[in-house]
């Protein structure tokens, strides 16, 4: 088994595609026409060139430390809709952003022991 890939449609390729690269700090894993596919760690995201942007559901990036999350914050402040918090129900540290096209975003750190990510 190798994994899989969450293909989301976008209007705006170009300004999507960058801002998950520039701000987000995403590479890509691999081209294709008008498809371009970002990696996070273990996180494969497809993005399709597509007249009608798909804007359902949240993406949620992961980081180790909570120091993570505060640097990730403080790059995307403007976009923040929530400031960086411990969530007790979880036992998580995050917060919330939009991307260019109003996609939620959550970005977060666990603060429990979690399962080691396999091949």
């Amino acid at each position: 088994m190798h994994g899989g890939i969450v293909f989301l449609r976008t209007a705006q390729f170009e300004s999507v595609t960058s801002f998950y690269t520039d701000q987000i700090g995403m590479t890509v894993w691999l081209e294709q026409p008008d498809i371009t596919i970002l990696q996070h760690g273990n996180l494969l995201v497809g993005f399709h060139r597509q007249p009608t942007p798909d804007l359902d559901g949240i993406l949620t990036f992961f980081y180790e430390r909570k120091e993570e999350v505060d640097a990730i914050y403080a790059r995307l402040e403007d976009i923040a809709t929530t400031p960086p918090r411990e969530n007790e129900t979880y036992r998580i540290y995050n917060f919330f952003a939009v991307d260019p096209e109003g996609r939620k975003l959550e970005f977060q750190c666990f603060l429990h022991p979690i399962p080691q990510l396999t091949d």
